[in-house]
């Protein structure tokens, strides 16, 4: 009698170390199968769906769903990325709510959660139709990147240990794939943008006169160096109907692709003004209104608009509210350039003022953006008009070009180590003979 009772006892024992092994076995396979179904795959999309897909079908749950930690200062930080459910389920969506997300957030370990309506832990989230679920956190190189979660057991079942570990190994399988997969696409998305903002750069420098015009009596020339690979500064030198050349300086606010778009968008309304005979104080007013009607309340522009006329030697201008630029004569003190109104895009209806100057053998005109006199060195000082003024006065007989080169070089080593943190454009006219 002894004997059958012993072995009974130990076929019971076997039966369970077969039913273990058999399980083990089971999970191997699982794992193996995810294992294999996330190496097939690339982009992160499919990376995540094949895991949900997975962990729904082998842990027989209604939904699974995948959040990822948004690095952005979101209010809510976790973002649900794939939702998966049995192919049989019509109900609703299953997530997580704050007080489950801000749970694992701050424990960063699994969580098993059998009857969801009587767990004092999360009461505000026992709504809806979730009975149970089990989270796995999702971490890479020990830092919490998203959350894998599975709810309801099929029937009615509860939950077991042995499910919240293999959901545990699974999400630890996964975790590293899925992060590898989206800094390839963050670094891809970058690449993209690289190269749009190149090929923006390429369309802008375009938009810049590539030589300057050729004036009996006169040398001019004009650059512009973007803070960025794009910028909202530009110069440009403009054919007018009346024989005379048109000559623009302008900045626009802000930097980057913004202010780059708002850029063209000016130098195309100066333009189609250039080619209207009226005074360059009337072609302000209404490139004013133009502007003010078709950019952000936030966004304006400064510019200083001038006409040469070359056979006499007179310079008509306009300034909206840009830096006034340096006329210096060959001797005597140096004049601001200030007639004109405020800057454009601001106020929709504003009556601009015009002034003429005239301009003598050897006169220099220095115009010039911000980025130039509020370049600053590493103890935060600026370069300055005064500055500017200074060395422009001590060119001496340089060319046009020489000159635009010498202010550069010297904000340069003004700057030192210090960034360029604005669009920097200049343009020097000299009357010759």
């Amino acid at each position: 009698m002894a004997l059958v009772m012993d072995l009974e006892a130990r076929l019971k024992q076997l039966e369970g170390e077969n039913a273990r092994l058999r399980g083990a076995v089971e999970e191997l396979s699982i794992l193996n199968q995810v294992a294999v179904a996330v190496a097939s795959t690339s982009t992160l999309d499919e990376i995540i769906d094949l895991v949900v897909q997975e962990c729904v079908k082998h842990l027989h749950v209604e939904q699974g769903a995948v959040m990822l930690l948004d690095d952005g200062k979101d209010a809510a930080p976790l973002k649900t990325m794939i939702r998966k459910a049995r192919s049989d389920y019509s109900g609703v969506d299953f997530r997580l709510n704050d007080q489950l997300t801000g749970w694992m957030m701050k424990n960063q370990a699994s969580l098993l959660v059998n009857d969801l309506a009587s767990d004092a832990r999360f009461q505000s989230a026992a709504a809806g139709t979730v009975r149970s679920l089990i989270c796995a956190p999702l971490k890479a190189k020990g830092r919490l990147i998203g959350v894998l979660s599975v709810f309801n057991k099929r029937k009615g079942e509860s939950f077991s240990k042995e499910d919240e570990r293999l959901l545990t190994i699974i999400a630890a399988q996964s975790a590293q794939v899925v992060e590898h997969a989206r800094l390839y696409e963050e670094e891809q998305a970058l690449h993209r943008v690289e190269q749009e903002l190149e090929t923006a750069r390429t369309i802008q420098q375009r938009l810049l006169p590539t030589e300057a015009p050729s004036i009996p009596g006169y040398d001019i020339a004009g650059m512009s160096l973007a803070a960025r690979q794009v910028g909202g500064d530009y110069f440009d030198f403009i054919s007018m109907t009346d024989g005379m050349t048109g000559l623009c300086v302008a900045d626009v606010s802000g930097k980057g692709i913004t202010a780059a778009l708002l850029m063209a968008v000016v130098q195309a309304k100066i333009r189609g003004q250039s080619l209207v005979d009226s005074s360059m104080a009337e072609r302000l007013e209404v490139s004013n209104r133009l502007i003010h009607h078709s950019t952000p309340a936030d966004k304006f522009v400064t510019m200083f608009y001038a006409a040469l006329d070359a056979d006499n030697h007179r310079l008509r201008y306009s300034n909206a509210g840009h830096n006034p630029p340096f006329l210096i004569p060959k001797k005597g003190e140096a004049r601001l350039l200030e007639s004109g109104g405020p800057v454009l895009g601001v106020l929709p209806n504003f009556k601009f003022e015009e002034s003429t100057v005239n301009l003598e053998v050897g006169d220099l005109l220095v115009i010039y953006t911000d980025g130039f006199s509020e370049a600053i060195n590493p103890a935060l000082e600026e370069f300055g008009e005064d500055r500017l003024l200074e060395v422009a006065r001590g060119v001496g007989d340089q060319s046009a070009q020489q000159i635009l080169e010498t202010l550069s070089e010297e904000v340069r080593i003004f700057c030192g180590a210090e960034p360029q943190f604005d669009d920097m454009t200049i343009m020097a006219l000299r009357r010759t003979s």
